[in-house]
Formats: structure tokens, sequence, C-alpha cells
């Protein structure tokens, strides 16, 4: 097998570090983008709330289905795509598919045609999970092991940056105004507008993605990141997936099909929404049936398992379910539990700036965990651990008042920040130490919300996207460590696993719909959540350590 292509020293691929995560940005801004195109979307074409939602569908499911394409292309034909391109040319594919979704849009909206809109977003995120497939090993590739983890917590910082910012861009170029971001407003906009701002924004998108496609295939910075590998025979995984999927496709058929159901009936609605809830319970089994009958079949016999024979990919990929989900719940139900009387009885048009502050969260938390990558000494490293969180929750602050929402809720977020930092102090760089502490520091943050109410019930809220933001590069890290030529075949499993995004909140969302719940104490999905994660990080130190790998060791520590 040919060696994978690197730079000599981190301080040699900081430049090609600057070029790969502006692919992280794309995928926070266009995501977070699409929280402005629902409510657009649903208003100008007459959309109901369920038909509105197919926009996330779309987009999300993309991962799940690009990353299954890229294995299934790999077991049939026996190469695997990703390390035969190269890591730089795939994200270049992966852009200039992304620019392709972006002309199926342009069309689309020119033909006034919503199903439309939705294949160009399936195929912008189809570009998205390419490049997701590549970047993150890709990070890890530009530099010493040490600091593998923390260029990945760099991206996603990047990443969250375009979250932040991405839904005030999209309102600008939409409408003009950046007063825009909350539904009712973008709904009494919308009845003036057509569709040719979309198109112009599409334009402009599409532009950048073929903009940085080039900064790729050109960079002179970036190794190739290409080798050849002949991907070992996995027809057993190939087979569980393959039937998760069936299974999956066969549930939300019958999910989709209950939103047909037109009555006034009380207790035929109530029938119904019982069925969605159990629909969607069967959905989570089927992954995690799938997940944990791998696991103990590659346990007894591991020939033709592939990257599925190695327990931690396995674990990592039901931690990585669990972490989109968990992260994406809490979010998704806030809206609903911040109009309650005892979370102040907000208005919707009240609750942006909660939104906002908590993928700002993650933000913060991203950019305190790159610190290590710029190699500061380690006094000054304690130093920034408490001074970087603190810039950043000032820029979230920031593109708050830039969009004139009320920041005086906030303010005294900042003691949440601070107790963030001390547990990044507490990680020592070590990412199974650190996946522990903020696991188990984010389900004491959900059972604090679920006990109390009020501001202190917020915050706590709030909080858990401070302790999920390192989250992904730790699973991601750990999960293909030790697997050789198996870790782009793992990479592409742990993307499929975005899907968590689609099963959870959905979950929490229906159960906060029965009266003997409620949306407060739907809160305990997050705590399930956060308690499998803290499992995960102590369970995967000592699989790795039996392998042979002591993680924390090698790679965390000061």
């Amino acid at each position: 097998m040919e060696p994978v292509q690197t730079a000599k020293s981190s301080s040699e691929n900081s430049g090609a570090l600057s070029t790969l995560v502006t692919v992280f940005f794309f995928w926070g801004f266009i995501a977070a983008g699409n929280g402005v195109f629902i409510p657009f979307c649903k208003h100008y074409f007459k959309l109901d709330q369920f038909q509105s939602q197919l926009i996330d569908f779309a987009f999300y499911s993309a991962y799940y289905l690009g990353a299954l394409t890229l294995y299934f292309i790999a077991s049939v034909f026996g190469k695997d795509v990703i390390p035969k391109w190269g890591y730089r040319n795939s994200i270049v594919y992966g852009l200039l598919f992304s620019a392709f979704g972006a002309v199926i849009m342009i069309l689309a909206v020119n033909a006034n045609t919503f199903p439309g809109m939705l294949i160009g977003l399936f195929a912008v995120a189809l570009g998205f999970s390419l490049q997701q497939t590549a970047a993150n090993p890709f990070a890890a590739l530009l530099g010493p092991p040490a600091t593998g983890t923390h260029r990945i917590t760099l991206g996603g910082g990047i990443n969250s940056f375009g979250t932040a910012i991405g839904p005030i861009v999209v309102g600008l170029a939409l409408f003009g105004t950046t007063k825009a971001t909350t539904s009712d407003q973008i709904n009494a906009l919308v009845k003036t507008l057509g569709l040719g701002n979309v198109t112009m924004l599409y334009a402009c998108v599409g532009i950048l993605f073929v903009v940085a496609a080039a900064l790729f295939f050109f960079s002179k910075k970036l190794p190739s990141g290409k080798f050849e590998t002949e991907p070992e025979k996995s027809p057993k995984a190939l087979g569980a997936l393959a039937i998760m999927t069936v299974l999956l496709a066969i549930t939300f058929i019958w999910v989709f099909r209950t939103y047909t159901v037109v009555t006034e009936d009380k207790s035929i609605l109530q029938e119904v929404e019982m069925t969605r809830t159990k629909l969607l319970m069967v959905g989570l089994i089927v992954i995690v049936g799938t997940l944990v009958f791998s696991l103990f079949s590659a346990k007894k016999n591991s020939n033709g398992w592939g990257a599925m024979k190695y327990p931690q990919l396995v674990l990592g990929m039901l931690a990585i379910f669990t972490y989109v989900g968990v992260e994406v719940t809490i979010q998704s139900n806030l809206g609903a539990l911040l109009t309650q009387p005892d979370f102040g009885g907000y208005k919707l048009t009240q609750v942006a700036p909660f939104i906002s502050m908590y993928w700002g969260s993650l933000m913060v938390g991203r950019w305190t965990g790159s610190i290590k990558i710029f190699e500061p000494s380690k006094t000054l490293r304690s130093i920034l651990i408490f001074i970087v969180p603190v810039i950043a929750f000032l820029v979230v602050l920031g593109i708050n008042a830039i969009a004139q929402n009320d920041i005086k809720p906030l303010t005294w977020y900042i003691v949440c920040i601070i107790l963030q930092a001390i547990a990044f102090y507490a990680g020592q760089d070590k990412p199974a130490r650190t996946l522990l502490i903020f696991a188990l520091a984010g389900m004491a943050c959900m059972l604090v919300g679920i006990f109390t109410t009020g501001t202190v019930a917020i915050y706590a809220f709030l909080s858990g996207g401070l302790f999920c933001s390192i989250m992904w590069p730790a699973i991601f890290a750990l999960a293909i460590a030790g697997l050789g030529k198996h870790t782009s075949q793992g990479s592409a499993f742990l993307v499929m696993m975005i899907l968590g995004g689609a099963i959870i909140p959905p979950i929490q969302g229906k159960l906060s719909d029965l009266q003997s719940i409620g949306i407060h104490n739907s809160y305990w999905i997050p705590v399930f959540c956060f308690a499998y994660l803290a499992l995960f990080a102590v369970g995967v130190k000592g699989i790795l350590r039996r392998q042979g790998i002591d993680y924390d060791s090698s790679i965390g520590g000061h």
C-alpha cells in the first residue's frame, strides 16, 4: 500500500489547513440558511408544516445516502474511491457536485417548482457528504497526530461561525434586511417577494463552490492525500446496512402516509400522533439494533465485516448518531419550551437570540478546543482557555446585536462559558477524557434544566451546545483510531450516522405532545443521549488499550 502523502510539519501545513477549513464554513452556512428557506417556501408554495420540513429532510438524508453510496461502490467494485482519488481531489469533486446542485436549485426556482428545489438541496448535500467524508481524515493528516483532533475542532469552529452568520446573510440576500430572521417577519415580507432573490443567492453560492474547488485543485500547499488500497470485502457489513436502509425506508413511508390524514376528530388525530411516535421509535430500534447486532456478530467472527469489525468504530457510529441527535434535538424543541409561562412565556418572535446563542455555544467550544494547533506554550494555553471563549461569546452577542436581537437575557450566560473553560482545562487535551467530562457536564445541565425553571433552566439547556461542541472531533478521532487501511471506510460509516439528526428530534417532539410528559420533561431524551456518550468515552479507551493503543497518552496531554 502506498503511504498517504503528508507534509513535514504542522507549520508547513498552516496554509493548507486554512484552505481546508473553507469547506467546513460552507456546511454550516448552507445548513443554517435552510432555516430561512423553510418559512419562505412554506408561504410561497402554500405548504403545510410537514411539507416545509422536507427541506431539512432532503438535506440531511443526503448525508446518509451519499456516504452509503461511497461504501456500496467500494464494496461492489473493490475500490475505495476516496483514497484512489485522494482527499484533495475528493473535496474538489464534492464542491463541484454541490455547485451542480446550486444549478439545479436555480433551474427549479425558474420553473417555480418546490420538488425541484428539494432535488437541488439534496444534490448540494450529496456534495457535502463527499466533502465531509474526505475532509475530516484530511484535517487529521495535515500535521502531527498530537493535534489531529484539534484541527478537526478548528474546522468545526469555522463551521459554527458559518452556522451563526448563515441565517443573517441569507436574510439579507433574500429580504434586504437583517430584521427578517423570525418566521413571522419572513412570512410578512415574502408576500411581496418572488423567487428572483433565491436565484441570485444560489448563483453566488454556486460560484463560491467553483472558486473553492479551484483553490483546492491548484493549491500547492495541500498534499494529495492519495494512496492505493484494496478494501477488504465486507459483505456482512454491506448486508446489515442494506437491511437497515430498507427497514428505515419502509418505516418512513408509513410516517409520511400518516400526514395524509385530514380530519377534525381529536380522537383520530391523537391516534395518528401515537402512530407516528411508535413508527419513529421503530426507526430508532432498527438503527440501534443493527449496530448492536453487528458489534456482537463481528466479535464472534470478524471476517466479512470490514471496518465494522472494530468495536471502537461500531460504538463510535452509535455515538455520532447520538451526538448529532442530541445537538439538534435540544435546539429543535427549545422554541416551544421558551413559550411556556415557566420559561418566560416568550413569543415565537422573541426566541431568536436564544437559538442563536445555542448555536453560538458550539462555536465558543470549538474555538477553544482548537487552541492547541497553534502550539502555544503551556502557560499561554492555560490563559487562552479562558480568554478565547469569552471573545467567542462576545462575537455571538455582536452577531445578535447586528441582527437587532435583544441580548439582555443572555448577559449572565458568561457564567456557563467560564464553567466550560474549566471543563476544557480539566480535559487536558485528551480526547477520551475530555469527551467523558463534557458528556457528564451535558447530562448534568439537562438534569438541572429538568428540575428547575426560568433563567436557570434556560441557561442549563443552552449549555448543551457548549458541551456538544467538541464531541464530533473527539468521537471521530477515537472511532477511527487503529483502523489503518479501513480508515476511509470507517469515515464513511461515521458520516452516515448524521442520520441521528433526523430521528432523535422528532422522537422528543412527539413525546412532548403527550400530556403525561410535556415539553419540559421531554428533555429526558438528551439526558439519555449524553449518558450513552459518557459510556462510550469510558468504553472506547479500554477497547483501544486492548488493541495496544493508549490514545490519551500518545495523543493528548500537555
